[in-house]
């Protein structure tokens, strides 16, 4: 797996480097919510072949190559494209012809609403999943309304543009969904995948978080080895070769990002969040935290 990641402040850098003007990025502030969305438009360079820091959904009108991973994937027909953002994939045209959209957001856009919590307990953005779905004529023209609406609402002055983008976003999640509900039979999947993908649905159903008196259950890599029944190295072996990250790392990540969300939407005191998450101390809550972040729990809270 590439080591490079690609951030959105990286990626229009890149645009501007191409003297490409896709986007207007004026809006664009690290570690608040983004979303942008741009028509799309035949590119004589291939793109990097990165991971990424960012979501990215694409529906395509035209050929082309996706190299995803080990795997390469030729489109030659409508299709949304939904990658993982942890597996790195690059994307070269085939012709001149390119149409349709595409949009990228940052996690805290994704964490949002409440109604993409649906999403991470699904295949999409999975890194054991298929990251295209081919589309039918009738499809194609459903996806197209959903991404020409939210092309028009970015560049409004809808005072509620935003939550209207995240419901024409989660149509076309929808429509994705709707087009693979049994497209991967679990028992045809290699074991490290099954395992990982067992851990991956444990952890995303504990979220979100709804009350003090009802604390996060499994909080570390044996919780989830020993409810999974199987030994903890196993788990860890097995979540390493999908993610190439470690077990720890991501159900520390997924807890970071459940605080996020506790201290911008509730009005829980910080103790009330810790103790949720599972922190013993107050203390070791603003620790973590201020690890993830680099401002403590308190200053983020305020600062919404």
């Amino acid at each position: 797996m590439s080591d490079q990641l690609e951030t959105i402040e990286d990626y229009y850098n890149r645009l501007r480097k191409n003297q490409m003007k896709m986007f207007d990025s004026d809006d664009f502030e690290t570690g608040k919510s983004h979303f942008n969305i741009s028509m799309r438009k035949y590119c004589s360079f291939k793109s990097p072949y990165n991971r990424r820091d960012y979501y990215k959904v694409s529906f395509i009108l035209g050929k082309g190559t996706f190299q995803y991973g080990a795997h390469k994937l030729y489109v030659d027909r409508p299709a949304l494209f939904f990658p993982s953002p942890h597996i790195p994939y690059s994307w070269e045209c085939d012709g001149d012809l390119q149409e349709g959209y595409f949009c990228l957001f940052n996690q805290e856009f994704f964490n949002g609403n409440t109604e993409f919590n649906l999403f991470k307990k699904t295949s999409i953005f999975k890194e054991w999943s298929k990251p295209i779905v081919f589309l039918t004529d009738e499809q194609a023209q459903l996806a197209n309304l959903y991404f020409e609406q939210m092309y028009k609402l970015n560049n409004s002055a809808y005072p509620f543009r935003c939550s209207s983008i995240k419901s024409h976003l989660a149509s076309v999640l929808h429509l994705a969904l709707e087009n693979r509900v049994d497209d991967i039979n679990p028992n045809e999947l290699p074991a490290n995948i099954r395992l990982y993908r067992l851990f991956d649905e444990l952890l995303n159903k504990q979220f979100p978080l709804d009350s003090p008196a009802y604390p996060l259950a499994l909080k570390t890599a044996s919780d989830f080895a020993d409810h999974l029944n199987v030994h903890v190295n196993h788990l860890n072996s097995s979540v390493k070769s999908v993610t190439n990250l470690t077990t720890t790392q991501i159900i520390k990540e997924r807890m970071f990002e459940e605080s996020k969300n506790l201290l911008k939407y509730t009005n829980w005191d910080i103790a009330e969040i810790g103790y949720t998450l599972g922190f013993d101390q107050p203390s070791h809550f603003n620790n973590f935290f201020k690890k993830h972040a680099e401002v403590s729990p308190l200053k983020f809270k305020n600062a919404f």
